[in-house]
């Protein structure tokens, strides 16, 4: 893991990340430990958020594992409660949970469609909107997960562009409205970030991946770390006085594609 912030950057300060069993969402919990964070970790299937919580612990964290759906409003509700009580007042409230799949609009059920929509844009609302009463505080930071497809139209992730472009909305929104308390809400937009199951189904193959990275302006894919370090940053002080921010981690992903190929035109 990176080494980028000092240890006590969050110390005495509670987190709680939805989507953390694994993956992106997983590391950035494990971020917010390292640097002195109680985090409070929320995921369907108990199991996993069992032994992702274990996970933390055995790295020297506070962790709290609890199981809930992120399309159930008093769900999360519940666990946002629980979290709480558990450790007391709320300070970051991270909203990662997603879905995705590879399919073109007409091979698309309407069920697909809604599922997507459901987890990634319901899905952040009821996080959010849920967590409001818990961290109504001034230095409250609020942060959601979105993508580039938020901004950057693309074949067969009409679902996920639909969605994500409703997570970076919602998210300016309520950085409106919820300001005026202090509280910040930014949101955080990874590119293709390797050794993750969202790149390993959006390019399957070695060719997929290859011309993934020859489109990218830093011509490699991220790590789970560069996105956790960024929301470490969007969490701490040294953000202060940033809200309803679009933070694109990406390696260029959202500017275009940077390859080569793509001057061919002009050839």
């Amino acid at each position: 893991m990176a080494d980028t912030f000092r240890p006590d950057l969050l110390a005495g300060r509670v987190a709680f990340v939805a989507g953390a069993s694994s993956g992106i969402n997983l590391r950035i919990a494990e971020r917010f430990a390292a640097a002195g964070a109680k985090v409070a970790i929320l995921s369907r299937s108990e199991e996993k958020i069992d032994a992702a919580a274990e996970r933390i612990r055995s790295q020297g964290g506070d962790a709290l594992g609890m199981a809930a759906d992120v399309r159930d409003y008093d769900a999360v509700a519940a666990a946002l409660q629980q979290a709480r009580t558990h450790f007391g007042e709320l300070d970051i409230v991270l909203s990662g949970a997603a879905g995705n799949f590879v399919s073109p609009a007409l091979g698309m059920s309407a069920n697909g469609f809604r599922t997507v929509v459901d987890i990634d844009l319901n899905g952040t609302f009821n996080v959010l909107r849920a967590s409001f009463e818990h961290l109504n505080k001034p230095g409250a930071s609020l942060i959601s997960i979105t993508a580039p497809q938020a901004v950057k139209p693309q074949i067969y992730q009409a679902h996920v562009c639909a969605a994500k472009a409703g997570v970076n909305m919602l998210t300016r929104c309520l950085a409106m409205e919820w300001g005026p308390a202090g509280v910040r809400v930014n949101a955080v937009s990874p590119g293709p970030i390797g050794d993750t199951e969202g790149m390993a189904r959006l390019a399957p193959t070695p060719e997929i991946e290859a011309r993934y990275k020859a489109q990218l302006a830093l011509r490699d894919y991220g790590t789970k770390d560069d996105i956790a370090d960024t929301c470490l940053f969007l969490s701490s002080d040294a953000a202060r006085y940033i809200t309803g921010a679009i933070v694109d981690c990406d390696g260029g992903t959202s500017l275009g594609d940077a390859s080569l190929d793509a001057l061919s035109p002009l050839k």
